[in-house]
């Protein structure tokens, strides 16, 4: 708990902006941005057109992932002066794979009050449409660049039971949906937001291998912006594939051991029934 106690005068606002339809702002959005001081952006560039054409004439500052430790710790010291600032990002709601974790983290242990102005958010509109199960969810942001690391990171997600988020790039979505189908099969289910709330928005859904297929047949799905979401496994794929695992790790041990002694130590090693990994080494 903060040894500061809340700061009156001064006051953080995280304000969530349009993530395509401008008139996704909230009014309460639109009178935040209005009042307040100071207004920190992403990019003060992208945001101007949209703080322009609210009327909004607080002075814009950068808060990127180059600048965001020294622009937040002077941000705090004009909120603690009494300066009402307001966050946003190039778009959504800050924070989320956006800066502004720096600052919300500064303002908080300097007892300067930080206020939520929910709104747009491309993860949750994404999920709110995909058909996929909704009550459990992870959002792991963006994709790695490289074939290898996408790999590693699905194959440490391939057992979850929720629904997994991602976000991922133009240029590299025909690739991750390739690796996803590698290692978490093609018949999982799954859905890809495009462009959301833009023209041309697209929601495809699908199992894995559909979405693939679909995706790199249309050079027209392989623009914008895009949320690629993918069901949890079942209690009954999570087991299947221990099983799978289990039993060519007996193989393997079977080709330098009795298949009895390799029954037996997978077990151990898997937790799989021995006298299941024994029969698939000796049933021909």
């Amino acid at each position: 708990m903060s040894s500061h106690a809340p700061h009156e005068a001064g006051c953080l606002y995280v304000v969530a902006t349009p993530i395509g339809h401008r008139d996704d702002l909230s009014a309460r959005a639109i009178a935040t941005l209005k009042r307040v001081d100071r207004i920190a952006c992403e990019d003060t560039r992208h945001s101007a057109p949209l703080l322009a054409s609210i009327g909004a004439s607080a002075p814009a500052v950068a808060l990127h992932e180059h600048n965001e430790a020294q622009a937040s710790a002077k941000l705090v010291e004009r909120m603690l002066g009494g300066e009402q600032v307001a966050l946003v990002s190039d778009a959504g709601t800050p924070l989320v794979s956006d800066p502004g974790y720096r600052l919300v983290q500064a303002a908080v242990a300097a007892g300067v009050r930080v206020v939520p102005i929910p709104g747009p958010s491309a993860p949750i509109a994404a999920l709110s449409v995909s058909g996929l199960p909704s009550d459990r969810f992870s959002f792991e942001g963006f994709l790695p660049v490289k074939s290898g690391a996408r790999r590693e990171v699905f194959s440490g997600l391939v057992e979850a039971t929720q629904t997994l988020i991602f976000f991922e790039a133009k240029h590299r979505i025909v690739e991750s949906l390739a690796d996803a189908v590698v290692v978490f099969g093609g018949e999982r289910r799954a859905a890809i937001g495009r462009e959301l709330t833009k023209l041309h928005e697209t929601v495809l859904r699908g199992t894995l291998a559909e979405l693939q297929a679909r995706v790199a047949a249309d050079p027209e799905q392989q623009l914008g912006e895009f949320v690629v979401m993918i069901a949890g496994a079942s209690r009954d794929d999570v087991e299947a594939r221990r099983g799978r695992e289990a039993i060519e790790l007996a193989k393997r041990l079977a080709a330098e051991l009795p298949a009895s002694r390799a029954a037996k130590l997978a077990a151990e090693i898997s937790g799989a029934p021995k006298n299941l990994l024994y029969r698939a080494l000796t049933d021909t």
